[in-house]
């Protein structure tokens, strides 16, 4: 979003009526006036345990999302604020509050399942606020967590099921997670020991060895916890002020709150802004506006249908999006390249084959620089296609302009010369040289007119050949020319007439040699383009997919260290699998 425009307040950005999920028009509206990379900070957690205020204050303000004082839900839906980063220039801040979650009113868990799904797939750093400890009670709150692999498809080949055991597929995709613990009032310690809040959530999230169901039930929010979210972060805060003053809490002044507490909110805020990074998908695509409402749309729309949301179809949707306005945007710059360029007639069809070679490296460039995932490379053959035609299209209105010009020349260099013929200046003993004389001098006077570009020989010969019946009538009524002069004229006529053919047969051949060299270094400057930018794809998935790897090694050793040797084995063949992914990845060019 640009720095001038400021949104005020919140919008919702996801309605919830009666358990149905609409995405929001003018929401999706403000969404695509957003061109900057997007910060996405959603938070999700029960009703009633303050979350609102925490966004607030990362939108710097004290009233914003809806805190409310009584027991019942305020915030419905997903509602959205986005502001300029604090902290990252030409950054917009997107924050996400949604729904509380176990309204006793709605009486919905399906419908809490998929906020809280959504807010997962959104955002770039997730935060689950809940009230007191970790124990038991918070971790089966936290059961939507379980049921991610139930909610979310990875990808949509037909050989994986709907539910999706590997998480490295998730992980990559993921965002960061944080709990904020809210009226902490536990001292952090273990064993006697100090500890920190992201020791005491490492501590929490520690499983239990056994195989019967109450201890599954015990690990099992942990375990999806720990692979789903290898980047975890804590945060505690004691209560804001005295009881009376919470339902107030957005009017109190900042001297009535516990020192303790503004200083946990701080941190918390000084870390959320410093350390969330801007929404990215597979291939490290940055997530701007208009790609967020894209993400936005597909999910809803897929939900809405009774289909699972799906990664991958997600990401391949807004591909299609984005790389049809790539084409668009790369044909638009070549248009304006050439039409800055290109004077017609050029002199020779090389000057123009030139001008496009250059124009159609720029308008690649611009495609390959706002296009992603092009399965099979099927737009940059669409936008080749394109270019081709334009070129084509040049050529023609190249040949158009140099015919039109040379013709209105000839017109005008030799119209003297046709009034001469009419008027029988020419109609005399001797008169044929002196035409022919003529006719040479005029020809010399087209041969020095400039911008005659490529038809000038070829609209000459025409002019030409349509006087040749003019030129044959002088030349056999010219009664100073015997007959024998006669024939010797007429041969030297049909010898000039058969160089002229060859020299113009040249011509073409050196045009479509020249079209044909020109197409050929076309194709492998594409190619080239093409092979840089797939490098460049591959690079960036190696690392996304060496960062996962990495993540899930220490997740594995730390589940060795706990002696589950069973969940580390599972994990280590998530790993192999991810490495032989990893290592047959390749690049194939099929233009």
């Amino acid at each position: 979003m640009a720095s001038e425009i400021h949104m005020p307040g919140p919008v919702c950005l996801i309605e919830n009526t009666k358990g149905q999920l609409v995405a929001n028009e003018e929401a999706l509206k403000t969404l695509s006036a957003i061109t900057q990379p997007v910060v996405v900070v959603a938070i999700v957690g029960l009703y009633r345990t303050g979350k609102s205020y925490l966004m607030n204050k990362l939108a710097g303000q004290k009233k914003g999302f809806s805190l409310g004082s009584t027991v019942q839900s305020h915030t419905k839906g997903i509602w959205m604020w986005c502001v300029p980063h604090p902290k990252k220039p030409d950054h917009t801040l997107v924050l996400l509050d949604t729904e509380g979650l176990g309204d006793v009113e709605k009486g919905d868990n399906q419908n809490d399942s998929w906020i809280f799904a959504l807010a997962i797939l959104l955002s770039s750093t997730f935060v689950y606020n809940s009230m007191g400890t970790i124990n038991q009670q918070a971790m089966d709150q936290l059961h939507y967590v379980t049921e991610l692999t139930d909610r979310i498809r990875a990808n949509s080949s037909p050989g994986n099921s709907s539910k999706v055991e590997d998480s490295a597929d998730f992980v990559s995709f993921f965002p960061a997670f944080v709990w904020t613990l809210r009226d902490f009032s536990l001292e952090l310690e273990v064993n006697g020991q100090p500890i920190s809040a992201d020791e005491y959530l490492e501590h929490s999230l520690k499983l239990k060895p056994g195989n019967d169901q109450k201890i599954k039930n015990f690990n099992e929010p942990r375990l999806c916890i720990r692979k789903f979210f290898p980047e975890k972060k804590c945060f505690i805060f004691d209560r804001p002020a005295h009881r009376k003053y919470l339902a107030h809490l957005e009017q109190l002044k900042e001297e009535d709150l516990n020192p303790e507490f503004k200083e946990q909110v701080a941190e918390f805020y000084s870390y959320i802004l410093s350390h969330s990074s801007a929404k990215t998908l597979s291939g490290g695509i940055t997530v701007n506006g208009p790609r967020l409402k894209s993400l936005v749309v597909t999910y809803v729309s897929a939900i809405s249908s009774g289909d699972l949301p799906c990664m991958e179809n997600a990401v391949l949707a807004l591909a299609q999006i984005e790389n049809l306005a790539a084409v668009k945007k790369a044909i638009a710059h070549y248009d304006q390249q050439m039409g800055q360029k290109v004077e017609l007639p050029t002199e020779t069809l090389q000057e123009l084959l030139d001008l496009h070679r250059a124009s159609e490296r720029e308008a690649v460039e611009v495609f390959m620089k706002n296009s992603f995932k092009d399965v099979d490379q099927k737009f940059q053959k669409e936008l080749w296609a394109q270019l081709e035609a334009k070129r084509d299209d040049f050529c023609q209105k190249n040949l158009k302009a140099s015919s039109d010009y040379c013709m209105a020349l000839l017109q005008d260099i030799f119209g003297p010369l046709e009034e001469d013929v009419k008027q029988g200046t020419f109609s005399k003993p001797g008169g044929y040289h002196l035409f022919i004389q003529k006719k040479q001098e005029l020809k010399n006077k087209y041969y020095q007119a400039p911008g005659k570009g490529i038809q000038a020989e070829e609209m000459l010969k025409k002019y030409l050949e349509s006087k040749e019946d003019v030129a044959d009538t002088l030349l056999q009524t010219d009664q100073s020319l015997t007959e024998k002069e006669k024939e010797i004229e007429v041969e030297r006529i049909k010898a000039e007439s058969a160089e002229a053919a060859n020299k113009r047969l040249e011509e073409m051949q050196k045009k479509n040699e020249q079209m044909m060299e020109q197409k050929e270094k076309s194709y492998q400057e594409h190619v080239r383009q093409l092979t840089e930018k797939m490098e460049k794809d591959r690079a960036q998935l190696l690392a996304e997919q060496e960062k996962t790897i990495g993540l899930k090694l220490q997740e594995q050793e730390r589940l060795l260290k706990e002696g589950f040797r069973n969940e580390s084995q599972k994990l280590h063949k998530e790993i192999q699998d991810l490495q032989r992914r990893t290592s047959s990845g390749s690049s194939c060019i099929i233009l």
